[in-house]
């Protein structure tokens, strides 16, 4: 096998790892990675061993504050309020970094340093409150030529709602179905996010209207609308900016019917980072009844989400790095539970990541393209090894399953 080797300056500089391409490699679009965030010199840390795990609008002054790091995440978003001194004090002592709104005392705290974008406000693109209107797309480009001029030392974030993911999400009023306004949308934020929470939708109450019924049909119960955002956000921004993406992470509606599991919020975190998503938040609330931190209260989902971070940020070298587009062939055996995948390469290694995106199970053959000969495919986290001839092998998916694979380049 031949392979190329080239390194960009900031890999050299940093972290001596070589970036190893195939001839005949077709490399997917890239954006958002640590080239991206090193245009501000108060951006996010462009280091290629930092991947962006974010937690959404808790307290950093909460006594239960530091467990968030514990658990892998290194950055908070939205400070209720805020930015306060107080915050920004707290959040220097865990240590973490934040993201928030954009005031007098952010831009001149002692602890801005720790402030490494600045927040739109939260999905503009739902409708107003007490209105049937989202707030004009005039009035977000407005707010974001106004925070670059006060500081374009930092990007600014702009997250949206569910319509990303889903036409149909009646919550945008007069503009439901109206996908070509987030076009617009991404011109106001330098890095750009949303939210839909499928696990948290269950069937519409009897009698409802048919465009409620209809909503609920196409989003409940559907994990993979996360990837399909990112797909669509993505492109939307013409792949120039990093897309991020929230997670659910609790049964925040207090629904009996309950059916979000670590094993479902660790597939929705694959299927955004195989999708292209360059950054996580956690929404980690519950509703019914309203807990701010709910996810603390929940064990099993917190040993689920730092098992999910820890093999995330161990990674975080290979994420950071182009995705090969043709890399690898997937063939499910069940077409009705199909397997999406991506590939990297780094330091005599390809990685493949891989996740079933309906439920059920299947049996996946995969195909890595220019192997020869025998190899020995290591599953990371599952201590276990597999054969394959040629590149080829397969291995068995249930239930949203997610498999991580590394084979040497030989």
């Amino acid at each position: 096998m031949i392979m190329l080797f080239f390194q960009t300056a900031e890999s050299c500089a940093k972290e001596k790892s070589i970036i190893n391409s195939f001839p005949g490699d077709v490399m997917s679009p890239w954006e958002g990675g640590p080239a991206y965030y090193s245009k501000w010199s108060n951006g996010p840390s462009s280091s290629p061993n930092f991947f962006p795990i974010a937690v959404w609008l808790q307290n950093p002054a909460d006594p239960t504050s530091g467990t968030y790091k514990n658990l892998g995440i290194n950055t908070y978003i939205g400070l209720y309020k805020g930015p306060t001194e107080n915050q920004l004090t707290a959040i220097s002592s865990i240590p973490m970094v934040t993201i928030c709104d954009q005031n007098i005392i952010g831009l001149n705290s002692v602890n801005k340093n720790l402030i490494k974008a600045w927040l739109q406000a939260d999905e503009p693109d739902n409708a107003v409150p007490g209105t049937s209107v989202p707030t004009p797309i005039s009035t977000i480009l407005a707010r974001y030529s106004e925070m670059k001029s006060n500081d374009n030392t930092r990007p600014v974030f702009l997250g949206m709602g569910q319509g990303v993911a889903a036409d149909l999400w009646y919550g945008r009023g007069d503009r439901t179905n109206h996908p070509e306004d987030y076009v617009e949308y991404s011109k106001g934020g330098d890095i750009l996010s949303f939210d839909i929470y499928p696990m948290n939708v269950y069937d519409a109450p009897v009698g409802s209207a048919s465009w409620k019924l209809s909503y609920h049909n196409l989003v409940k119960q559907s994990p993979w609308l996360v990837a399909h955002g990112v797909d669509r956000l993505r492109e939307w921004s013409n792949y120039s900016k990093s897309v991020w993406t929230c997670i659910e992470c609790t049964n925040y509606k207090g629904n009996a019917a309950y059916a979000l599991t670590p094993e479902i919020v660790k597939a929705e975190v694959w299927m955004a980072l195989i999708h292209g998503a360059r950054g996580l938040i956690y929404f980690v609330h519950t509703i019914t009844p309203f807990v701010e931190a709910g996810l603390l209260t929940d064990t099993q989902m917190m040993a689920g989400i730092s098992a999910i971070n820890t093999q995330i940020t161990s990674l975080a070298i290979v994420l950071n790095t182009q995705s090969v587009k043709n890399g690898v062939t997937v063939n499910s055996e069940n077409q009705a539970v199909s397997v999406d995948a991506m590939i990297k390469r780094m330091d005599g290694y390809t990685y493949l990541f891989a996740v079933a995106m309906r439920a059920g199970s299947t049996t996946v053959s995969f195909t890595l393209r220019d192997f020869t000969g025998n190899q020995t495919i290591e599953v990371l986290g599952e201590d276990r090894s597999i054969k394959s001839i040629n590149g080829g092998f397969k291995d068995s998916f249930s239930g949203y399953g997610v498999h991580i694979y590394k084979v040497k380049n030989e």
